[in-house]
């Protein structure tokens, strides 16, 4: 049986649309909390931090409530629909609140942009699965893992050419904001008129009457001690390292203006060759993984991460060997998200992957609410260049309790395509 592309992509065109936004988001809000707003570092942090709080409470409320939807567009295709329109207008008012410098307004239009985002990030998420025989699932996580790159790069691409500095001398985010609403109403228009979700999904479950398990159903045992153990260390390290990245990610805007003496999107330009490096070894780092285990292709990612983040307090400006660093800033990510989530399932007993599906995003979710404001913290009483030697800690902490985890690696056959390696949602 092979994978339906066409139907895969199609799916995934709200996944898209919604890591399009979620790059801005995070390059572009703690800027104008900083420069408009005049926010110190810590209560910048605590914002940023709002939209993982409410993804640990609304994203698997919205996916249990899409669970039990029945209509002729689907159980996920309404969310969507709902959640992109809505988001697309209220999304207006952030860069229209930072232009007429309103605090109120710009929180109102940020609470209501994230509230609403959070109707359909699950449902876009598990439309994939709905529709795609569950044999050939980890291949069409794939396809959508890339789909949601070529969203960020979109997006990086018009931060860099449309963010300028208007009449006042201060950047006009209007038009960026309004190329990203474009983004998505298109992506939405083409999922609509396209995607026939009732039908495909009968398909995949006529698919998978053929489809037998070759292992019992352990549903509902508990780990053995061992695996328990592993368990734990993982998702520390998951913690751990989503600490460190998402610390960088979030703050390096801020970080390349004050040290690095940047103008206007420059930065964009540096993560948009950490997200171009991660695609580009989506691949090979499959083919490792066959070859030498999860476990080993995510401790290299990992001291990736400790080596550029190591490296990085020592460059003064930006220029063709940082840019280098940051390629293996995304080739060491996308080792890590490449591994992690399988090693997390591999533990699971049978039949309850939904349930350490869910451990895995709440630790990540856990870190990403923690660690802008912490880092916020170090940035506004220690110093801007705090910020890599922070990351570096916490990459450190995720390689000795990742090299603690015992289990979750590949103890299968090899897969027949590398697209098998591609596990993550």
């Amino acid at each position: 049986m092979k994978i339906n592309i066409r139907r895969t992509m199609l799916a995934g065109l709200a996944f898209m649309t919604i890591s399009s936004f979620w790059a801005v988001y995070d390059a572009v809000t703690p800027l104008i909390l900083k420069n408009t707003f005049h926010l110190n570092e810590v209560l910048n942090g605590a914002v940023m931090a709002m939209d993982n709080v409410l993804a640990l409470f609304l994203l698997p409320v919205f996916g249990m409530i899409s669970d039990k939807t029945n209509t002729k567009l689907g159980k996920r295709i309404p969310y969507i629909i709902a959640g992109t329109i809505l988001a697309s207008m209220a999304m207006i008012f952030m860069p229209f609140a930072d232009n007429v410098q309103s605090l109120p307004l710009f929180f109102v239009a940020t609470g209501l942009v994230l509230l609403f985002m959070s109707f359909y990030r699950t449902p876009a998420v598990a439309l994939t699965p709905d529709i795609t025989p569950r044999q050939l699932r980890s291949k069409a996580n794939a396809v959508v893992m890339l789909m949601g790159t070529f969203g960020v790069v979109y997006a990086l691409v018009v931060v860099k050419f449309l963010v300028k500095d208007g009449a006042d001398g201060r950047p006009n985010y209007m038009p960026l904001f309004i190329s990203i609403v474009a983004f998505m109403i298109v992506g939405l228009v083409v999922q609509v008129a396209t995607v026939r979700e009732n039908k495909w999904t009968e398909i995949a479950k006529e698919q998978d009457k053929d489809f037998v398990e070759d292992t019992p159903n352990n549903e509902g045992k508990k780990l053995d001690k061992a695996k328990m153990k592993s368990l734990i260390f993982l998702l520390f390290s998951v913690a751990f390292w989503f600490m460190a990245y998402n610390a960088v990610n979030s703050a390096f805007s801020r970080y390349s203006m004050v040290v690095l003496n940047f103008e206007n999107g420059e930065y964009a330009t540096y993560i948009l060759v950490a997200t171009l490096a991660a695609v580009a070894s989506y691949v090979p780092i499959g083919f490792f993984s066959q070859r030498f285990g999860r476990k080993k292709c995510i401790l290299a990612g990992v001291l990736g991460l400790i080596i550029a983040f190591g490296v990085s307090v020592f460059f003064k400006e930006g220029g063709f060997l940082f840019k280098i660093v940051f390629a293996l800033v995304g080739i060491s990510w996308a080792s890590i998200n490449v591994n992690s989530y399988p090693m997390v399932v591999e533990i699971a007993s049978d039949g309850d992957v939904g349930k350490y599906s869910g451990y895995y995003y709440t630790f990540s979710m856990a870190a990403q609410v923690v660690t802008p404001i912490l880092s916020g913290v170090f940035l506004q009483y220690v110093s801007y260049k705090s910020l890599f030697p922070y990351g570096f800690v916490f990459s450190v902490l995720a390689f000795i309790t990742m090299t603690q985890v015992r289990h979750g690696d590949i103890v299968t056959d090899k897969k027949k395509s590398i697209l098998e390696h591609l596990d993550v949602d």
